[in-house]
């Protein structure tokens, strides 16, 4: 239970024994109370964390671990910049939250020549203030040395700031790496095979850890997903690379098993695997909860299952059971085919709602709120053919 606090200002912030008064708190957050050696400066610093940086009373506790202060000068400094360029209150807080230590740190020396540098290259506040909250150490990092060589490797790569932004929103480039060394190499070899650069720059964005293996590994990767017919020129060829890349042969077996419980080959699985990589990026147990829904409730064949792999990386309770519902009550009623194909879970949401429930409306009156997961078949007076596989609308909940 989080602990309850009560405020009280009494007087400057210099009287900071008595800013606040601490009542029904549990004995751990007392206990790290007591093993400061200096509970007045702790005491100033969780309330200037509280009042100052929007944190809450416990987040200020567990933050005040990590840095202590007796005056707020260089702590309101700190936030004095980050808002002159652009970080909002609610901004502030997630940064503080992440990196507390920041608010030590030298405003002229430390801060302004990064949000300078970031600014000089053209990211707006809002832009500036996703990087920052990304990874707050950045600012303490060397301007010369790190921030501005990661920018123009990125830049070399992605072109434009929309994508640099975004790449930047992903820590893994504000680490401390080498990305010539690194990075620069796999995607030499991604260009000598023929990956558009486009297809390069989604990669370096959306999944930088599957770029950045070791260069002997990302090489064998690049290899083997060649050697399994994807085409370096498709999309799927990276996202083929990425589940490689971020998977161990351990848990590629694990899947592998997952789908072979239900009957698959090993060519149906690898078939899945070139139709839709992700396929793969699916948890066992996850695996199973769709394949035991489509196959033992909803009549469907494995082998029917595994040539819309798709289907896997859908929501079980917020899309395939109910969609699959309405499908179902439709195809008791006669109005489609009982040899539909499950490519209706590709659809958006606005296409299956007209498609299959306002189409048929006047039909089945009851069919929104079937979509909606408000009654099921059993209560439509219909049941599957399968006695045992009648299917309720409580499975909404007890699948989850």
């Amino acid at each position: 239970m989080s602990p309850s606090f009560l405020f009280r200002r009494v007087g400057s912030l210099a009287n900071v024994g008595q800013m606040f008064v601490i009542s029904k708190t549990p004995m751990h957050f007392l206990l790290m109370f007591r093993s400061f050696s200096s509970p007045k400066q702790h005491s100033f610093t969780v309330a200037y964390l509280i009042n100052s940086c929007g944190l809450s009373p416990e987040t200020a506790l567990y933050a005040s671990r990590n840095i202590q202060f007796e005056t707020p000068e260089r702590a309101d400094s700190i936030l004095a910049t980050l808002r002159n360029y652009g970080c909002t209150n609610t901004n502030i807080s997630k940064i503080v939250r992440r990196f507390p230590r920041l608010l030590s740190a030298d405003p002229e020396k430390t801060l302004l020549p990064k949000l300078e540098f970031f600014r000089s290259v053209g990211f707006s506040g809002p832009e500036l203030a996703s990087i920052v909250i990304a990874n707050p150490q950045i600012l303490k990092r060397s301007l010369e040395n790190h921030v501005i060589p990661c920018y123009n490797f990125l830049k070399s790569v992605l072109m434009v700031n929309g994508n640099i932004v975004r790449a930047l929103n992903k820590s893994y480039w504000l680490g401390g790496q080498s990305l010539e060394n690194t990075v620069a190499p796999n995607i030499a070899i991604l260009k000598e095979i023929g990956v558009p650069m486009s297809n390069i720059s989604f990669l370096v964005t959306c999944h930088p850890t599957a770029v950045s293996q070791n260069t002997e590994k990302f090489s064998k990767i690049v290899k083997m997903v060649t050697e399994m017919g994807f085409d370096p020129m498709k999309v799927s060829f990276l996202k083929a690379v990425e589940v490689l890349a971020e998977m161990g042969e351990s848990m590629w077996e694990h899947k592998m098993e997952a789908y072979r419980q239900w009957g698959l080959t090993g060519d149906q699985i690898m078939s899945m695997f070139r139709l839709d990589p992700l396929c793969m990026k699916s948890s066992a147990k996850k695996i199973k909860r769709v394949m035991d829904f489509l196959v033992n409730k909803m009549d469907w064949e494995p082998a029917a299952i595994a040539r819309y792999p798709t289907v896997i990386l859908r929501s079980l309770e917020k899309k395939i059971i109910p969609w699959c519902l309405v499908v179902k009550v439709l195809q008791m009623k006669g109005l489609v085919k009982k040899d539909m194909s499950l490519g209706f879970l590709g659809y958006s949401e606005k296409i299956f709602f007209n498609r299959f429930v306002v189409k048929y409306e006047q039909d089945v009156p009851e069919l929104l709120n079937v979509y909606q997961g408000k009654i099921g078949i059993l209560e439509l007076g219909l049941a599957s053919e399968k006695g045992d596989n009648t299917v309720v609308a409580s499975q909404l909940h007890s699948s989850k």
